[in-house]
């Protein structure tokens, strides 16, 4: 399941999470994350259990969008123990996504 994420809850669910957060920063407006939405959500649903899936609305977080360098969307990045650790730009496939997370578990 994706959570959305706010502000206020980003530091309990991202930061202090003990699993790692696949995170997909979007907009409503925006074409191209609309497209990403399902991919992202079947990613998701495969690495259940071994990570956590949240979203950050940039309109709405705008804060959170710029604290993290947010320049184009859709953007996926990873947290892991509370840092970033990985940062795509544009539409990846799920495929891309479940061998980037394969690959920072080695």
């Amino acid at each position: 399941m994706v959570m959305n994420i706010t502000q206020e809850n980003f530091s309990k669910e991202v930061l202090e999470s003990d699993l790692p957060v696949l995170t997909d920063f979007w907009a409503e407006w925006c074409g191209p994350c609309k497209m990403f939405a399902p991919i992202f959500e079947e990613a998701a649903n495969e690495l259940s259990g071994k990570a956590r899936a949240v979203k950050i609305n940039i309109d709405s977080q705008a804060a959170l969008a710029e604290q993290y360098g947010i320049m184009s969307i859709p953007t996926f990045m990873i947290f892991v123990n509370g840092k970033p650790v990985h940062k795509s730009l544009g539409l990846i496939s799920k495929d891309k996504i479940l061998e980037i997370f394969a690959n920072l578990q080695q």
